[in-house]
């Protein structure tokens, strides 16, 4: 395993592989790494001959300061987790490598980036579709892994490279939990212990609202899944939504066409955690 940590140096690296032939397997990630990003690095080496880890902590994709100042830095402890299992290159450059100019780029992926995530953090997808395309660019992967807890997140890389022609085949891999089935996330180690206590409730809300859809209406299941876990005392839902998942577009009822899927962000005091579920009806 190689750290490269300018654009120059990882995109020779890569070329002496590619010029062989190689497939390149790219895990973009922000770092603080857990078992979650471990799994996605682990497909990418069953899948391709060079598997290569980002670790960046992009400040364009927070739209709250304090959120990007206390966003956890752990790169020695990241090496050390990605040093037992396949990984050939991780690529961590500083900001002023990866944006030496401000990037004053504008995308547009419509209804997708302004529901949900988009709503409650205005410019977010911007600053995402800014920073995987610069490292599309860079890394050229053939197979690009992502996480499906972010799954808003999955539809808009997917929709950026269908508006850019990339090509790279995006790989969704799924949520990884904690054995209390907390989704895992970098946030997580920030959550105060009363907090993590509380935090599972999020996911056992999820699976009891998908039990319940068989006889309750959407707008049941939407208002039981708020009441349950604000009656926590210790959580507050910023949204859930029950959405298809294509166009992410808000389901009125059951019937509706096409794959159907639970979106949720919770407050946990400062924190915020998001989780999600599929309904299938």
């Amino acid at each position: 395993m190689e750290l490269y940590t300018t654009i120059a140096s990882i995109k020779e690296a890569l070329e002496i592989g590619r010029s062989k032939g190689f497939t390149i397997g790219f895990v973009p990630t922000m770092g603080a790494l857990h078992i979650g990003h471990l799994s996605l690095v682990e497909e990418a080496g069953k899948l391709c001959d060079i598997v290569v880890v980002s670790i960046f902590v992009n400040p364009t994709q927070f739209n709250d300061p304090n959120d990007l100042a206390n966003y956890p830095r752990t790169l020695e402890s990241d090496m050390k987790l990605l040093s037992p299992i396949r990984c050939d290159c991780v690529f961590a450059p500083t900001v002023g490598e990866m944006y030496p100019d401000p990037d004053q780029r504008k995308f547009d992926f419509g209804n997708l980036e302004r529901v949900m995530e988009g709503r409650f953090r205005p410019g977010h997808f911007n600053g995402v579709a800014q920073i995987v395309s610069k490292l599309f660019d860079i890394i050229r992967p053939n197979k690009a892994f992502f996480g499906q807890k972010d799954f808003q997140q999955l539809a808009i890389i997917n929709e950026l490279v269908r508006q850019k022609g990339y090509p790279v085949e995006i790989i969704p891999c799924p949520i990884v939990r904690e054995n209390d089935g907390l989704a895992m996330s970098s946030r997580n180690r920030l959550l105060l212990p009363q907090y993590r206590e509380c935090a599972p409730l999020i996911y056992i809300t999820l699976l009891e609202a998908k039990k319940l859809s068989s006889k309750k209406s959407v707008e049941e299941i939407r208002e039981y899944v708020v009441d349950q876990i604000n009656g926590s005392n210790l959580l507050e839902v910023e949204y859930f939504d029950i959405v298809d998942d294509r166009y992410l577009t808000s389901i009125e009822n059951w019937s509706t066409s096409g794959g159907k899927i639970g979106c949720i962000a919770v407050f946990a005091g400062k924190v915020r955690l998001i989780d999600n579920i599929i309904f299938d009806l």
